[in-house]
């Protein structure tokens, strides 16, 4: 069992920066995957985003490419996403999750999620 629990989140300008933490408890964390995704208002959750056991691969989305970084601390047990050159379109709560392979959680195959966290940006 892992279980999965995101800070950082808040408000922030267009164009600022933000910097969430997933932090994770359990056992071997350097085994899963670790990917955020995004759900804002009335939409549907969507993948930001994944790294590798080892933080050697990373994958995004389009709308994020360029702007977001992953990266992960297993001495840590901790995953981060950078975010800058917010957008008022990345208004969303954010969740980190864990899943098996990269390809699984671009499907959202994901084996445990976080609770989530606000980000707003304002215009």
């Amino acid at each position: 069992q892992v279980q999965l629990v995101e800070s950082g989140g808040g408000l922030v300008q267009a164009g600022g920066s933000l910097r969430l933490s997933c932090a994770a408890s359990g056992r071997a964390f350097s085994t899963y995957v670790m990917g955020w995704f995004r759900q804002g208002s009335g939409k549907e959750r969507e993948f930001v985003g994944a790294i590798s056991g080892r933080g050697g691969i990373t994958q995004y989305a389009d709308s994020v490419q360029g702007r977001f970084t992953i990266s992960r601390d297993n001495a840590k047990n901790t995953v981060y996403l950078q975010m800058n050159s917010l957008k008022v379109d990345d208004t969303a709560v954010y969740y980190c999750a864990a899943g098996q392979t990269l390809r699984a959680l671009q499907i959202s195959k994901v084996n445990y999620w976080g609770q989530g966290t606000q980000v707003t940006v304002s215009s």
